[in-house]
């Protein structure tokens, strides 16, 4: 986790609760957010892993698109095809400047006369700015509606029991990265089975004033723990999700970052960017992210020297010493020469150089319960 400690911070609606449970709080993105609770980081994890947790994100963004041509807009500064989407279904996209590289990630989901973008706290303001230097040829509008929404996120194994048993309608029906309206624990919100941990679950959008008695009902049912955000970066680093600011930047194409599954080169709508990534996928990329291990318990933290060829070639983006699999685990840009399983590079952590060999992602992917 990389947090974010500039300007004046901004709380979601449930920092009391939080401060109440006994949570240390911290600066991110902008906002005073819990990092853990009293039992700990890798209690928290393994709660996520073995049973439910439930995280308070209301420091997301959302941003609403309406009009004619709002599917042909987004779809023209997005890298992934939003004229696919079904009524109901949700997207993982990259916002993208004309030399390729990553404005912000985010969620797309389409209802029946709308779209609602799902931005990254740190860059809603920026997205906004972006979205809206591109929207005057095509005839919708744009509207931040970030501060009427809160976000609750509820993962693990037991997450969709938990959930149906307050919801008003049944949820098996809603796969993964598909949404539907509905009560829950008498609360409208849109439920969404999506996540960032690698686990099962919904998150659920609801209005920022129904917020502590959506997460109070939650908390009733006895079978839900609190948990940071110290716990969602472990949980998502082990699941290989990428976070803006360590494996993405405004430096970085999704082509370079492994998400070619996202750029839709052949898609209706041209895009910003387009013709740098067309390049990139025909003739390939100078460097290519990896998932690394080093034999030493020693933690790999973000930002520590990346080693290759006895020259420093840049930075780690991310990590830990995953809770589940009890070993160091990190991200990395390399050569994409050396972008193959099995390379040895070399982690300089506080001056000693540890060696390090890039091993597959994820590093964790939950049971199947097929």
């Amino acid at each position: 986790m990389n947090p974010d400690t500039s300007g004046a911070l901004k709380r979601t609606p449930l920092y009391d609760v939080h401060v109440a449970l006994g949570a240390k709080i911290v600066p991110f993105a902008g906002y005073e957010m819990p990092v853990q609770y009293p039992h700990g980081i890798t209690a928290e994890h393994k709660g996520v892993r073995e049973g439910c947790g439930m995280f308070d994100v209301s420091h997301m963004g959302e941003f609403i698109v309406r009009g004619p041509d709002a599917i042909r807009f987004v779809s023209s500064v997005t890298s992934n095809d939003v004229g696919a989407l079904a009524v109901g279904q949700i997207q993982y996209s990259t916002l993208l400047r004309a030399n390729g590289t990553i404005v912000d990630d985010f969620l797309i989901y389409r209802f029946a006369d709308h779209l609602m973008l799902v931005p990254n706290a740190s860059n809603i303001e920026k997205d906004f700015a972006h979205l809206q230097a591109h929207i005057a040829p095509f005839d919708c509008t744009i509207s931040n509606v970030s501060d009427e929404f809160a976000l609750l996120a509820i993962q693990g194994p037991q997450a969709a029991d938990v959930i149906q048993s307050l919801a008003d309608r049944p949820l098996a029906g809603v796969k993964y990265y598909r949404f539907t309206e509905g009560m829950v624990a008498n609360i409208p919100c849109i439920i969404s089975r999506t996540g960032y941990t690698g686990e099962d679950g919904f998150e659920l959008y609801c209005n920022t004033a129904r917020t502590v008695d959506l997460w109070n009902a939650i908390m009733a049912t006895g079978r839900v723990a609190p948990t940071g955000l110290g716990a969602r970066d472990s949980l998502r680093l082990e699941a290989g999700l990428c976070l803006y600011g360590n494996e993405l930047d405004d430096r970085t194409t999704p082509i370079e970052a492994g998400l070619n599954w996202i750029v839709k080169l052949g898609k209706a709508e041209t895009f910003v960017g387009r013709e740098v990534l067309a390049r990139q996928h025909g003739e390939g990329t100078d460097r290519k992210l990896v998932g690394f291990t080093i034999d030493e318990r020693a933690i790999p933290r973000h930002g520590y020297g990346v080693m290759y060829g006895g020259v420093h070639i840049g930075d780690v983006c991310s990590g830990t010493m995953s809770p589940t699999l009890g070993v160091p685990i990190g991200t990395a840009y390399l050569p994409s020469a050396a972008a193959v399983e099995g390379t040895t590079f070399a982690i300089d952590i506080r001056g000693k150089h540890l060696p390090a060999r890039v091993v597959k992602m994820p590093f964790y992917k939950r049971p199947s319960t097929a």
